[in-house]
């Protein structure tokens, strides 16, 4: 017994600050099951349309309730985790991550994968904010955290761009369900892993939690993004099923702002948002995942049902958005250091774009070369926008405000992403249907076109059902508004990554790293443990409580409060 609990306390020194390397391995294989089970379903629509034969709706349901249930709690877990820790709500998190995940992969129906898909959800708003919380405590050194940012960042491309991948050979080789079945046995890894390596960690608030804010911001964001998300669908903005949600919506976001500036301790502190540096990052991260999953979701479609590519294949043209992503996030750290997160961020942007206009060169035949080299811009340079946004929203963040911080930043990120879907869905909805308004003037009957507008995939749909001279001419004809649907879509993306890139003029021009006393900043706070020092080079003694201070007489007297040093926060400026 005393050899394993010497151990366990080894071990758990470790993970209290001593490796802090170790432990962002930790988080970042906890966000690459978050960011692969983003996009891993995909290239597995057309299964799943097939076998499930979902609603045009329940198939935008069955891809967009994971992002919008996600951005929706994001808030509620991140601020619940700065108030009971955020290893605890991020070991939650594991295990309900691998449950839906179960559940996912044996669904027999459109209502089940769906609700499968909003558990997932729920799981990844736990693991999110908590990942990125840990990582600004853990390394509170800017330099080292750019490092590290770069590392995590790196990893969230890699999820996502390979979720494609894997879920291509997974659809070819086994069935649509198996692209969940992935998550358990890592999950049933990281679970403990976790449980021993992680450090706790939580804010220095000790204030109630605001339960009633935390559910007014949730039920705020998915009014919004539901609102956005039916407009995507087809839906007037004037129909009471998209109007009622947005009203609602941007109503009790106004309410819950209000809240939170009346609370003595509240969820978010809204003064963050007084900072350019921060608001602009967020908006940054917004924009750059609005392009990202838009295009992905429309470019597999592209690769797929006009290039007549299998899901394996899909995957891997996709790889070299990848390691373009992965090029981008490992040499982040010096580049912001060089260049400064407003170039940084704002070059980024207008590489996206071009690269984006490049791409706009696609046509009905295939042309790997221009994809390729598209597809690496594209990921180089969302990638670069991405590492010095987040570098600088959580730069400008307090320290212990780090669980609300990672929460508005991966509450953007998400949002960002069902806004993607539903924003450039919406676009090349609008342009792709006129191109089978005439159908019926060939002969095809309108019941037909009228199906065919609703989605590529229907109209090969129908048009295998017509067979024949008519059942070509749908096909060629679907086809052909497909690409020019494209084109348009690619043009407002570009016209809004430009936007990005005037947005990012407002982002520091220089990376400010004060000087450190003493050669290294504060250790991060963990429950049951006070600052001060220890022998060198470790950390400081769990029951090391400071001495008080004595006046002339040796009685003690009351210490006089101050804020935390600047460097705490990582902005220059002290910490609110």
């Amino acid at each position: 017994m005393t050899g394993t609990s010497t151990a366990v306390s080894r071990l758990r020194a470790a993970a209290d600050g001593a490796n802090r390397w170790v432990v962002l391995v930790v988080l970042c294989l906890s966000l690459l099951l978050v960011a692969l089970d983003a996009t891993v379903l995909h290239v597995a629509v057309p299964a799943v349309t097939e076998d499930l034969r979902p609603s045009a709706v329940g198939l935008l349901w069955i891809v967009d309730a994971y992002p919008l249930v996600c951005a929706s709690l994001l808030i509620l877990f991140g601020t619940l985790g700065d108030r009971v820790g955020r290893r605890r709500v991020l070991l939650f998190g594991y295990a309900l991550f691998g449950v839906a995940s179960a559940l996912a992969a044996t669904a027999d129906s459109a209502g089940v994968l769906i609700a499968a898909r909003a558990l997932l959800g729920v799981g990844g708003a736990m693991i999110m904010p908590a990942t990125l919380s840990i990582l600004r405590q853990v390394f509170p050194d800017r330099r080292e955290r750019a490092l590290a940012i770069g590392v995590w960042t790196a990893v969230a491309a890699v999820g996502a761009a390979t979720g494609p991948v894997i879920g291509g050979f997974l659809v070819e080789h086994y069935w649509w369900g198996s692209v969940f079945l992935i998550n358990i046995p890592l999950m049933a890894l990281i679970l403990p892993v976790g449980r021993w390596l992680l450090p706790e960690s939580r804010g220095e608030d000790d204030g109630p939690w605001d339960v009633l804010g935390a559910l007014m911001a949730a039920a705020a964001v998915l009014g919004v993004v539901l609102g956005i998300k039916r407009i995507g669908g087809g839906e007037g903005l004037l129909n009471p099923a998209t109007l009622v949600p947005l009203l609602a919506g941007a109503a009790l976001l106004v309410l819950f702002v209000r809240r939170q500036k009346r609370r003595t301790h509240p969820l978010i502190d809204i003064a963050m948002f007084s900072r350019p540096a921060f608001t602009t990052a967020v908006g940054c991260i917004v924009l750059a995942m609005l392009a990202l999953v838009g295009l992905e979701l429309i470019a597999v479609q592209y690769l797929q049902l006009v290039l007549n590519l299998s899901p394996l294949e899909t995957g891997l043209r996709l790889l070299p958005l990848t390691f373009a992503a992965m090029a981008a996030g490992a040499t982040g750290s010096y580049t912001l250091s060089r260049v400064g997160p407003r170039r940084m961020v704002g070059w980024g942007f207008v590489l996206t774009a071009a690269s984006v206009l490049l791409l706009t060169l696609m046509g009905q035949h295939d042309r790997p070369v221009l994809l390729t080299a598209g597809f690496v811009l594209l990921g180089f340079g969302l990638q670069s926008t991405l590492f010095g946004a987040y570098e600088s929203m959580l730069s400008e963040a307090p320290a212990e405000r780090a669980g609300g911080a990672a929460a508005i930043g991966e509450t953007s990120y998400q949002l960002g992403a069902g806004l993607g879907i539903a924003l450039l869905g919406s676009v090349m909805n609008a342009a792709y249907a006129p191109g089978l308004s005439r159908l019926h003037e060939e002969g095809v009957p309108a019941a037909a076109g009228s199906a065919a507008s609703h989605s590529l995939g229907e109209a090969y749909q129908v048009a295998g059902r017509l067979g024949g001279p008519m059942g070509d001419l749908l096909r060629d004809t679907a086809r052909h508004a497909f690409v020019e649907g494209l084109h348009v879509t690619l043009l407002v993306s570009a016209g809004l990554l430009l936007l990005g890139a005037l947005a990012a003029l407002r982002l520091p021009g220089v990376m400010d790293c004060p000087p450190v006393k003493g050669g290294r900043e504060p250790a991060a706070k963990v429950p049951g443990q006070a600052a001060g020092p220890g022998p060198a080079g470790s950390e400081p003694h769990r029951d090391a409580l400071p001495l008080p201070a004595k006046d002339a007489r040796g009685h003690s007297v009351p210490r006089p409060t101050r804020r935390e040093p600047a460097e705490a926060t990582g902005s220059g400026r002290a910490a609110r």
